[in-house]
Parts: structure tokens; C-alpha cells; sequence
């Protein structure tokens, strides 16, 4: 009997004449490990009262659990998970009829266990050639950090469907470039090259490499729909294994055609993170995914063939004329994705996400899988049972957050105040929670929609409240990808709760967060005025309140501090005289903005939302913070931006601004700023299904040899043109109208001027 920690890298299932097989893949402290759990059976559940005949190989139990609507229920079994799909869809025709029927063996058997990712084995171990082995043994959840090794691997190839050029491979501690190329006379170089004769002995020499440092994890940059697409492809090709997978298994990539929806690869025993679904995943935003840009953002390094050049060409160019440099670019993409994950702690955010939500590492979203995870088990243990998933259907909807109208202007000293993940601390506080709306027991708290809910049986506030203490203990430990996966966690409860596409859908629920949001929103800016201050706007968990000129930064943070204390004492007495509950929201002094723009939507004198800039002081120095404005919108070109941040640094720090202005509009007409004037947009759909509306990124996509969804262009005298095939002279005036007009106006429109007005006599000197 042997007892090892581990952490879950991947699980899979199959059926066997002997019943259902599970298949985990762990990384223990004595290495990769493989349980085997056999004679498995598949489960769901029916309404006792329906008693509809079923198959021989279906066994049927009466159980001690109940639906929403506390009718009892009993267990269906089968030997095999064919079965159960097979009456799945034999039933389709009304979702009701079964209960939790679409639930994986492999997540039901970790769930009801507790387990997440980190786990205990007990049992007794076969040593294979690489692995450890264990059939049935006994599992349990328990507390692990693995030490998770990892390989970056990237391809360099003739196109998408030809001839393969070269696979490099990075590790933490070596790297190496296979080539299909003879070696060259006097080729001296520092990289790890070897030439292979054909693309047959390149695959199988990297294959024997790969296996040889045996990573838990491959790393790559759109790995998946390209990298690993492109090996299965050319293995079929050459009618060889695509050797990847650990104890002796074939990795298998199914492409989106098959799936309807992302590639999807499956390699036994090895995680597969791709940088664009990891950055995505844990909230990085860059204007472009394309790695020679986020690679310049976050590492001020490029790749080694110019993101200007056409790089399918040089690429083809040395593989014929300079392979080392091939080779050397290849590899150097491997490095930059790993120096991405290194700089973000990617890999540490994507354990510390399975290890809270129960998903597998690589994989992205499943928010609503992630809620089952936690809540299931919890709710089988208070005698329930879910619906299955697409079951609910109701036809009202509950509204967003609250966004305030703002009073547009420029002012002086403006503090936001925050409250901390209101939507959590709103599900605690009042115990908003799938199962405690279904239970009546005199002691219910008044929700939205005629929704009231249990005080004291519950779920989700429970759950909520450990990750909330768990999020506390991470930032005292400086533990970033912790708390960051646990707070992406606890925000996506509300919109589960709100998405048809979870199996607890009830627009009671969501509304009863998102309603009593608009009330404690409504009524902390009462207080607040109550105090003698000015709410100037409010958006979903925020209020921004003026101060005015007269008061010092010290005094502005004293303030803010105050305000606080008064608002979290109110709701405290509040919630106790009106509910008999214990608060658990928690408003912060969040910024203090010096100098401040509201703006008005654009053409109206009305406030607008999700819209402002101010000055904050940061280290001693002063910046400019911009929200929802043109600086950080992908859509505007360089030009609009670097316009707007000058400008508005100027009239904040009360400098000449005018100058400015007209000196700008000149040097775009001088050219100085052709660079600047890249407009950059994705088709949302393929290019031949624009028929009734042309926008100028698909005209601009027309002109282009190879259109793809994301469209660079400049808008010139006859018209959108990309900037690869820029034949017509560059349309000023457009830029001037379309990106400096309505970007300074926005601001000049509170000091009684406008572009116009001061640009006049110089447009008549251009036109």
C-alpha cells in the first residue's frame, strides 16, 4: 500500500464490457502517475412518479433525494455511458424527464469526492516504464502544489497544409530545432539543430526527444488550431502515431469542423495551455492577440521576421536560402510564449483556477461547469437534485447592473468609492441561493421578482464566503494568481446564475442580485448627499462624488476615508433594523481624481456612461486615467490617441493648449504622422457574407491578396485601402473630421470653444 499526493492533469472515460473506465493522469512528488478506476457505472435521475419502462441494462433504485419541486426520485444506471446517451437522446423531446443526465463520469466521480485537482492516492502501485500505475485505488481531495514541468513548442511550415520545414522545442532547461533540411557546409552556430533527410525522421526524432523530457505541460501560441492541428495532419499523412501522449497513448486533435465550435486536443497525461485562451481566461486585454504584438507589450521584444514583412514569404525564403535563421527564428517563438507565461504567471493562475473550480487546467471558461462543481455535491448532501442542463425555460429576464446618467463637466477633486465584489457580498449577505429558493421555512428574506429565500438553508452564500476568506489569506501571502483566480471565480456566480445555459436558471435569482445592486447603489448616494457632497455618477459598484476646489489632496483622502466609515455604519444598522441581517457589504475609498471629464454623448448635451478621464497622483507623479474614451479603444488609430493625451494633459495641468492644436492638424498634413493612421478591425463573419452593408474594413479586406479576420487599413482619397496595398493618396481631411474633431471636443466643449473654432483658419489654408 502506497500513499502519494498529486495533482489531476487529465481525465478520460471509455466503456468496457466490464462497465465504465476512468482514466486520471496525476503529477505526484515521484513523478507522472495513472489510475485506472474500473466497473464504473453511468448516473442520473427520474421522478419516482414516472415510471416509464426501461431496459434490462438499466437499473433502477428509489433514493433519499428530491427534486425543486420536492418530488422524490430514484437513480437510473447503466452499465456503460453509451446507454445513458443513447436515452438522452431518445428523450430530447422534453428535457425534464431526467435529472443531471449530462453529467461526465469522470466530473461526477471527482465531485462527489470533493476533489478539484489536488489529490490523495492510496494503494497499490505497478512501476511502468515512466509512470506509476494504480487501479482502483482509494482518492480522496487533499492540499498539494505541484511542481509542474513544461515544453514550448512551435512549428515553421510551407503553409497550412504543406510541406513541414522545422518543430522547435523549448524546456526550462534546454531547447533544440529539428529541420527537414541537409546540413549546410560550415554551418557554426549556438542552437541545438538537428537536420533531418525528411519530414518523416524530423517527427520521430522530435518524438524521441519529446518523450525524453516527458513535460506535464505544452505551451504554445494558437497551439492547438495550428501547431498540433498540423502534426495530426501530417502524421496521418506519413502513417505515423502522433507520439505525445504519456503511457504509450496517441494524442488526438479534433478540429472545429467536427466539434462545431474551438479544436480541441486530447494528449494523455500532459496539459495544453495556449497563450491567447490563457491571457483571454484571466483578463489581459492588447489590442491584438497576434504574438509579435504581446510580445512587444509585455516583453519589449519582437519576433525575429518583421511584423511588417510578409512573413509567409521570408519564412519560405530561409528555408530555401538561410535555414540556421529559420531555425533560430522557429526557436526564438518558443521562448517568447514562455517568457509570455513567465512574465504573467500563467501556469500558476491556471493551477490555482483548477484547484478552486474543479476544471481542468486547459481548460477555458466553463463557468457554468465550475458552478456545478462546487454546488452539486453540496446540494445532493441537503437531499436535492438538479435539472438537467437547457431544462429551464423562462420567459422574463433580469436587468444589468445600475449605470447612473452623469452630469457632464470638468471638475476638481473627485473621489470613487467601491464596493468590494458587491454581487458576492450581495449573495451573502442576503443568502441568495438556487436551493434556498425552493425551501419555505417562515424565515424567508424578501428577494426581487416575488423571489424569498431560506435564512438558514443555503448553499452558494457558504460557498462564496470560504472563497472570500480564501481570497483574504492569498493577498496576505501575496499570492496574485490565487486571489485573481478566485475573484474571476466569485464574479462569474451572478451571470451563471443569470444564463440560460445553467441548470439553476431562474431570473429570480440573477435579478435579485443585480435589483438589490440598483437599491444599495440608489440609496448609498442618498446617504452621501445626506453628508453634503454631490454624486456625480455611479456605474454597477461605484459612485463618484464631487468635492470641489477648496480642498487639499490630504484633506480630499480624509474625506474619502470618512465617507466610507459612514456608508458601511449605515448599511450595517440598516440591514439589522430592516432585514434582522448582518452585512456583509464593504464600501473602500477607492481614488482620488485631481482634476476630472465627464463627458456628454456625443452630438447631445446628456451625460454618458462608461465614460471619463481624470488625473490621479501615483508615486509622487501625476497620470492620466482614461475610461471608455478613445485612448484605450482598439478601434481608434494611434493618432486619435496620441492626440487625446496631450491635449487632455494639457488642459488638466491648465497649459496652453491651442498652439497645440493647430500644430497637431499641420503635421497631419505634412505627413509626419502616416504612421499613425492605421485603423485596425475584425470581420465578425466571413467576407462573402457582407452583402447589404460594405464598413470599410471590408472594403479594405476586397483589396487584399489574403484577407483574414483582422483588417488594417487607411482611409485614403477613394476610400478604405489596406495598408499592405495603399495605391491612393491618404484622405487628411477624413482624419481630421473622424479622429482629432470629435476627441478634443469632447473636452474643449466645457471651456466655451471647439476644434473648429480654433482650427478654422488653418483648415481654410489646407482645403
Amino acid at each position: 500500500m502506497q500513499t502519494l499526493s498529486g495533482f489531476l492533469l487529465t481525465r478520460q472515460w471509455h466503456d468496457t464490457a466490464d462497465g465504465i473506465e476512468l482514466v486520471f493522469w496525476v503529477k505526484t512528488n515521484q513523478g507522472a502517475a495513472r489510475i485506472v478506476v474500473g466497473q464504473q457505472e453511468a448516473v442520473c435521475f427520474i421522478r419516482q412518479s414516472n415510471q416509464m419502462a426501461f431496459a434490462e441494462n438499466v437499473r433502477r433504485s428509489s433514493l433519499e433525494l428530491k427534486t425543486f419541486q420536492h418530488k422524490p426520485v430514484d437513480g437510473l444506471y447503466f452499465k456503460n455511458q453509451r446507454d445513458l446517451n443513447q436515452l438522452r437522446e431518445h428523450l430530447a423531446y422534453d428535457k425534464k424527464l431526467l435529472l443531471e443526465s449530462d453529467i461526465k463520469p469522470t466530473d461526477r466521480y471527482l465531485m462527489e469526492r470533493f476533489i478539484t485537482s489536488a489529490l490523495q492516492i492510496q494503494g497499490d502501485a505497478i512501476q511502468r516504464q515512466g509512470w506509476l500505475e494504480f487501479h482502483n485505488p482509494h482518492i480522496s481531495t487533499t492540499d498539494y502544489k505541484p511542481e509542474l514541468t513544461w515544453l514550448s513548442l512551435d512549428i515553421e511550415t510551407h503553409d497550412l497544409r504543406g510541406k513541414l520545414y522545422s518543430i522547435a522545442a523549448s524546456t526550462a532547461a534546454d531547447s533544440h530545432i529539428f529541420i527537414v533540411k541537409n546540413q549546410p557546409d560550415n554551418a557554426q552556430t549556438g542552437l541545438n539543430i538537428t537536420w533531418c533527410k525528411s519530414e518523416k525522421e524530423a517527427l520521430l526524432q522530435f518524438f524521441k526527444w519529446f518523450k525524453r523530457h516527458d513535460p506535464d505541460i505544452i505551451l504554445g501560441w494558437n497551439v492547438i488550431g495550428f501547431d498540433l492541428d498540423f502534426l495530426q495532419w501530417k502524421c496521418r499523412q506519413l502513417r505515423i502515431p502522433l507520439d505525445l501522449g504519456r503511457g504509450n497513448d496517441n494524442a488526438t486533435v479534433l478540429s472545429a469542423k467536427k466539434l462545431g465550435q474551438a479544436t480541441f486536443a486530447r494528449i494523455s497525461g500532459r496539459v495544453i495551455l495556449d497563450g491567447i485562451s490563457c491571457l483571454k481566461s484571466a483578463f489581459w486585454r492588447f489590442d491584438s492577440f497576434a504574438l509579435d504584438f504581446v510580445a512587444n507589450q509585455l516583453l519589449e521584444r519582437r519576433k525575429l521576421i518583421d511584423h511588417k514583412e510578409d512573413k509567409l514569404a521570408e519564412i519560405r525564403r530561409l528555408y530555401r536560402e538561410d535555414p540556421i535563421a529559420l531555425a533560430a527564428y522557429n526557436l526564438e517563438d518558443c521562448q517568447l510564449v514562455a517568457d509570455i507565461f513567465e512574465q504573467t504567471d500563467l501556469i500558476n493562475f491556471s493551477i490555482q483556477r483548477a484547484k478552486m473550480t474543479g476544471l481542468a487546467m486547459d481548460r477555458q471558461g466553463g463557468s457554468v461547469a465550475a458552478f456545478d462543481n462546487l454546488y452539486l455535491p453540496q446540494l445532493h448532501r441537503k437531499g436535492f437534485v438538479a435539472p438537467d442542463l437547457g431544462s429551464l425555460d423562462n420567459p422574463k429576464s433580469s436587468p444589468g447592473g445600475y449605470v447612473m446618467r452623469s452630469i457632464p463637466g470638468l471638475y476638481k477633486n473627485i473621489l470613487v468609492l467601491d464596493f468590494k465584489s458587491l454581487y458576492p457580498s450581495i449573495i451573502r449577505t442576503f443568502k441568495i441561493d438556487p436551493m434556498g429558493l425552493i425551501i419555505d421555512d417562515n424565515q424567508q428574506i424578501e428577494g426581487f421578482l416575488g423571489a424569498s429565500f431560506s435564512r438558514t438553508q443555503h448553499i452558494l452564500p457558504t460557498i462564496v464566503t470560504q472563497l472570500w476568506q480564501q481570497r483574504d489569506m492569498a493577498k496576505q501571502e501575496n499570492n496574485a494568481p490565487l486571489s485573481q483566480a478566485i475573484k474571476i471565480i466569485m464574479n462569474s456566480f451572478y451571470g451563471v446564475l443569470g444564463s440560460s445555459g445553467c441548470r439553476f436558471f431562474n431570473p429570480q435569482l440573477a435579478s435579485s442580485i443585480t435589483m438589490r445592486g440598483h437599491e444599495i447603489l440608489q440609496r448609498s448616494r442618498e446617504v452621501i448627499e445626506q453628508q453634503g457632497y454631490q454624486v456625480l455618477y455611479g456605474d454597477t459598484d461605484s459612485v463618484f462624488v464631487l468635492l470641489g476646489d477648496d480642498f487639499t489632496e490630504e484633506q480630499a483622502l480624509s474625506t474619502g476615508n470618512s465617507l466610507a466609515d459612514t456608508l458601511n455604519l449605515w448599511w450595517k444598522q440598516t440591514l439589522q433594523d430592516e432585514h434582522q441581517l448582518e452585512s456583509q457589504l464593504e464600501i473602500e475609498f477607492e481614488t482620488h481624481y485631481l482634476d476630472f471629464l465627464l463627458p456628454t454623448t456625443r452630438g447631445t448635451e446628456k451625460g454618458s456612461k462608461k465614460r471619463y478621464a481624470g488625473t490621479i497622483s501615483k508615486n509622487g507623479n501625476v497620470e492620466i486615467v482614461f475610461k471608455g474614451l478613445e485612448t484605450v479603444r482598439s478601434d481608434w488609430t494611434e493618432l486619435a490617441k496620441e492626440f487625446q493625451q496631450e491635449l487632455y494633459a494639457r488642459i488638466f495641468k491648465q497649459e496652453a493648449y491651442k498652439e497645440y492644436i493647430n500644430s497637431f492638424v499641420k503635421e497631419v498634413w505634412a505627413g509626419n504622422f502616416d504612421d499613425k493612421l492605421v485603423y485596425t478591425k475584425r470581420l465578425r463573419r466571413p467576407l462573402d457574407s457582407y452583402t447589404r452593408t460594405q464598413p470599410p474594413q471590408v472594403k479594405a479586406a476586397r483589396k487584399m491578396q489574403k484577407p483574414s479576420r483582422r483588417i488594417q487599413y487607411v482611409i485614403t482619397k477613394q476610400g478604405a485601402e489596406p495598408i499592405e496595398n495603399v495605391q491612393s493618396p491618404i484622405d487628411y481631411q477624413h482624419y481630421i473630421d473622424k479622429q482629432l474633431e470629435p476627441v478634443a471636443d469632447s473636452i474643449l466643449h466645457f471651456l466655451g470653444t471647439s476644434f473648429e473654432r480654433i482650427t478654422q483658419r488653418q483648415l481654410d489654408v489646407f482645403s
